[in-house]
């Protein structure tokens, strides 16, 4: 018997939409990523790009446990001397978001091109509405 490896011109790709209101921002960055990659299909193939396409909203209202707020930071570096930029989780929340939770989901995601690619399927929203209702998503 043979070991089935899935194609991903063969994958036929669906769209889920996840509701951030009230849920820890790890777990739902977590729930993102496993669905980005494919990790909750019965093919998923670790070399091969299965995942499905996420819809995050009511970033905005993602919650931080513990003293996340105060004591996270957002750290990069510009490459210069002295060009390291830090910004506080508590004004990033407060100021995008949207940027809070990607950062999240692709920190969890693998760091080569198979993770570059599924990154580009994450549509992230602050508020409740979001314009990929033609795609008829899946309420997850």
């Amino acid at each position: 018997m043979s070991t089935f490896m899935a194609k991903a011109e063969t994958i036929e790709r669906k769209w889920y939409v996840i509701d951030a209101a009230n849920k820890p921002l790890g777990k739902t960055a977590v729930a993102a990523a496993n669905i980005l990659r494919g990790k909750h299909r019965p093919e998923f193939t670790p070399h091969v790009d299965c995942g499905e396409f996420v819809i995050i909203i009511n970033a905005s209202k993602a919650v931080l446990t513990g003293k996340k707020l105060e004591q996270k930071y957002y750290r990069h570096h510009s490459g210069y001397i002295g060009g390291l930029k830090e910004v506080q989780y508590k004004t990033l929340m407060a100021t995008r978001p949207e940027k809070a939770v990607e950062l999240a989901v692709k920190g969890m995601l693998p760091h080569n091109t198979l993770g570059a690619k599924a990154f580009t399927r994450l549509k992230v929203f602050a508020g409740a509405e979001h314009n990929h209702a033609a795609q008829k998503p899946i309420e997850l």
